[in-house]
C-alpha cells in the first residue's frame, strides 16, 4: 500500500472507532440506549446486517489487500482507477466524509439514534448541517466510502460500497415513515422543506 492509501485507511478506521465512541458518549447524555435496530415495528434487520458487513468490510479488507493481494486476478476496476492522482481525490473525500459525518452526529446532541423505532425518536434537529439535508451523516458516510473505493479500486471494495449506499436507502426510508408517524407535522414541515440528500426545497408564493 502507498502512502496514500494506508492514510485513508486510517482515516477510516479512526471514523469507525469514533463513530462508536461518540454513539457512547451521547448515549450518556441522553440517558437512554441508542442501538434502536431490534425495536420497533419497522424491520430493520437487512440495513443493520449490511451496515455491519460494510464497516467491518472497510476495516478487514485493507489489511487483506496488503498482506495478500487481491484475490481477483486482473482486477478490472483496479486498471482503471488506479494511480497517484486518484488517490488524492480519493484521500480528500475519504477526509471530507468523516468529517462531515462525525461533525452531524455530534450536532445531533441527545437527538441521536442509530436505527429507528417509533416513539424512541429524539427532537428534530434542523438547523447546522441538518438544515441543509434531512441525512448528513449517511452522505458524509457515503462520501467516505466513495473515497475509499477510489484509494483502493476494487471488485471487493466495490461491492463493500455498494453495500453501504443499499443500507443507507433502505434505512432511509424506514427512518422517514418512523419519524412521521412519531413527530407528525413538525417532521413533515421539515421534510417539505429540506432535501433528503442535500439542499433546501424552493417554495413557491402562496
Amino acid at each position: 500500500m502507498s502512502g496514500m492509501e494506508i492514510a485513508s485507511y486510517l482515516m477510516v478506521v479512526v471514523y469507525v472507532i469514533s463513530f462508536l465512541a461518540m454513539s457512547a458518549i451521547l448515549a450518556k447524555e441522553a440517558g437512554r440506549p441508542v442501538w434502536l435496530f431490534g425495536k420497533g415495528g419497522e424491520k430493520q434487520a437487512l440495513p443493520a446486517l449490511l451496515f455491519k458487513l460494510a464497516f467491518a468490510g472497510a476495516v478487514i479488507w485493507p489489511l487483506l489487500l496488503a498482506a495478500f493481494g487481491n484475490p481477483v486476478a486482473d482486477d478490472p476496476l483496479h486498471a482503471a482507477l488506479d494511480g497517484p492522482w486518484y488517490d488524492v481525490l480519493g484521500h480528500l473525500l475519504v477526509v471530507i466524509g468523516a468529517c462531515v459525518a462525525l461533525l452531524s452526529q455530534r450536532y445531533m446532541g441527545t437527538s441521536w439514534r442509530i436505527g429507528a423505532a417509533e416513539g424512541e425518536q429524539g427532537a428534530i434537529v434542523d438547523s447546522g448541517p441538518f438544515a441543509i439535508s434531512r441525512n448528513p451523516v449517511f452522505v458524509g458516510q457515503a462520501v467516505l466510502f466513495i473515497g475509499l473505493f477510489i484509494v483502493l479500486p476494487s471488485l471487493i471494495q466495490a461491492g463493500l460500497t455498494l453495500a453501504l449506499l443499499v443500507a443507507i436507502r433502505l434505512q432511509v426510508a424506514i427512518e422517514e415513515r418512523v419519524l412521521a408517524a412519531s413527530l407528525g407535522q413538525p417532521y413533515l414541515a421539515y421534510r417539505a422543506r429540506v432535501r433528503r440528500w442535500l439542499g433546501v426545497i424552493r417554495q413557491l408564493p402562496a
